[in-house]
């Protein structure tokens, strides 16, 4: 269990409030408008009406307690700006910011934020790598370099062991799983062998999962 902070409940941020907390976390939401703070109320962990471009107002909720603070202002750029750079003033451990634009993004990182997220690039991305390539099911994009896939199995491995394969070394890549319908099993036995139709979690360089994708 991990605790966040959430400043902002425009659609992004309740969104988010709701996911944290279904995945068993601690969340406290602030927001300057009370009828959003009271709505959330009953589902965050912690709710708190203020405004945030108040230095006062941030030290006072302890973002050094938080593992994460996002920054989710949605309709003034500036405040994004204001809060994002308190909060690393005041030594969260890790922000994450929200741009509406794709020339916001360099700004936000330039005054600290640790990851900027741009819902629709994000989002744009990924379905388009998603329907791109005919053996994927999914794609996540850790950071430029590395990505998480979901794939079918390559036709090359079948029957073959993962030893046999020695996929890390050859592929610059690890099997994190096994997906059956919803659930994710983790592998972890070496003499386990790749079987038709079998969907794997992969992660490691990007190129080279795709590459993989690509194999039938």
């Amino acid at each position: 269990m991990k605790s966040f902070l959430v400043i902002g409940l425009g659609r992004f941020g309740i969104h988010l409030t709701h996911k944290l907390m279904e995945l068993g976390n601690e969340v406290m939401v602030v927001d300057q408008d009370e009828e959003r703070v009271a709505k959330m109320a009953p589902v965050a962990t912690a709710a708190c009406v203020g405004d945030c471009q108040d230095e006062q107002v941030l030290a006072s909720l302890g973002v050094r307690n938080f593992d994460v603070c996002f920054v989710c202002v949605s309709d003034d750029f500036q405040t994004s700006l204001e809060v994002t750079a308190t909060l690393k003033d005041l030594g969260a451990r890790c922000v994450v910011a929200r741009a509406d634009r794709e020339k916001q993004i360099k700004f936000l990182k330039k005054i600290g934020a640790d990851f900027v997220i741009h819902t629709e690039m994000d989002m744009a991305h990924r379905v388009a790598m998603r329907f791109s390539a005919d053996n994927a099911f999914d794609y996540i994009e850790l950071t430029p370099k590395y990505a998480i896939l979901e794939i079918e199995t390559p036709g090359e491995w079948e029957g073959k062991t993962v030893a046999q394969v020695d996929v890390r070394r050859r592929y610059n890549v690890n099997i994190l799983g096994l997906k059956t319908g919803d659930e994710i099993v983790p592998l972890l036995d070496p003499e386990y062998r790749f079987q038709p139709d079998a969907h794997l979690i992969i992660a490691g360089d990007k190129d080279a999962g795709l590459r993989l994708m690509e194999k039938e």
